[in-house]
């Protein structure tokens, strides 16, 4: 326990954080262990073939280092995190246009680059460097040649179209949504929020006419005579768990389900925890999200509230994404549950959403945190 007159690092650090986001983040990393040992024999093996746990040992580790990324980032100051997320954004954009040249084809698409222990997808950082890219962008008192909600569509563009021409749709709504919540948070006119909203129509139109893949889960998504094979074997698991599970490591639906430890893990949870795992999952990202965003709320800059809300919605709308598909509430979409599916991109890079979120949400009580415009920002780094 630390004392609050207490003036180590450490100590400002835990008193100035919001410690009861930072728990329900460590609950849900502990969840997404506990679930690593339940999924991995599943991947790695089958109803007749004896699984092991090579998954787990690396979920251990990249969890490990998640942790180190999570109270790393919280640690930055406002224009820390500004300085960060730029080149978080910058990095990430290069290294995503890189694996349409060195990538590696799963299915028809390039979205990851293998290192041998393993692979890195490098959108999964696109959406907190864009967050707090665009955020520090609509915040800044500088007044800019373009208006800023144009700036930040010129920032997202390029990233729209590397991840179609991957393909990664389900990244690339992910990333609209993130904007739109920002240009809403930010307080653009109704009209405009309507405008986007029709532009999202048009733009899932086109999708649905241009790629096969995505027309081919939509449909089948409203065929009420057609389940799809994933999430039809989901819906088995969750009906064989029940409220309580069939117990750690009983599950026998989990060895059938294709990507059981990553996209489709909150299937494993139901049937081998039920019902009751379920719910205090979805509980714990209601939690998280509301905390985050009253917290970002009552900052006193318009930066830090801006891309606190941006970053609390992005991961809360991923991990709605994932667990509305897992029981057929939405169309299939690869697509992982923060925290607690397997990988290291998807750990990494949460981590990093929420070391942001902490870090631009922490008590400052003397603001001497003199707000730097992105202009100033970058001539000093210049």
């Amino acid at each position: 326990m630390n004392s609050r007159v207490d003036r180590s690092s450490y100590a400002t650090w835990w008193w100035t954080i919001d410690r009861p986001a930072f728990i329900l983040m460590l609950a849900l990393m502990t969840i997404g262990l506990m679930l690593a040992f339940a999924a991995s024999p599943a991947a790695t093996g089958g109803p007749l073939t004896a699984g092991d746990f090579r998954y787990t040992s690396k979920q251990i580790l990249f969890a490990a280092i998640a942790f180190a990324i999570l109270g790393g980032t919280s640690l930055l100051s406002l224009r820390q995190v500004k300085i960060t997320a730029a080149i978080v954004f910058a990095v990430a954009l290069i290294a995503t246009a890189l694996v349409l040249v060195v990538g590696t084809e799963v299915l028809g698409a390039k979205r990851s680059i293998e290192f041998g222990f393993f692979s890195l997808q490098p959108s999964e950082f696109l959406k907190p460097g864009f967050a707090v890219l665009a955020a520090a962008v609509i915040a800044d008192r500088q007044p800019m040649r373009l208006p800023k909600p144009v700036i930040t569509l010129l920032l997202i563009l390029p990233v729209i179209a590397i991840l179609l021409k991957q393909p990664d749709v389900g990244q690339t709504t992910l990333l609209i949504a993130l904007w739109a919540a920002l240009l809403f948070f930010s307080g653009a006119p109704l009209k405009w929020m309507g405008g986007l909203a029709g532009g999202g129509l048009v733009l899932a139109l086109c999708a649905y006419l241009l790629f096969p893949h995505v027309h081919h889960r939509i449909d089948q998504f409203f065929n009420p005579t057609e389940q799809g094979y994933q999430t039809g074997l989901a819906l088995k698991a969750f009906a064989h768990g029940g409220l309580t599970g069939v117990g750690p490591g009983a599950g026998t639906v989990k060895y059938r389900i294709p990507e059981a430890h990553s996209d489709f893990i909150f299937a494993v949870a139901g049937e081998e925890f039920g019902l009751i795992l379920c719910g205090v999952i979805a509980l714990l990202f209601c939690l998280l999200t509301v905390r985050l965003l009253l917290r970002a709320a009552d900052q006193r800059d318009r930066f830090s509230q801006l891309a606190g809300a941006a970053l609390a919605t992005v991961t809360a709308l991923q991990a709605f994404i994932n667990m509305g598909v897992a029981v057929s509430l939405l169309p299939a979409k690869g697509m992982t549950l923060p925290f607690i599916s397997y990988g290291g991109s998807s750990l990494f890079a949460v981590a990093l959403t929420m070391g942001f979120a902490l870090a631009v949400t922490r008590q400052r009580p003397q603001l001497a945190t003199r707000e730097h415009s992105l202009l100033q920002l970058l001539g000093a780094r210049a």
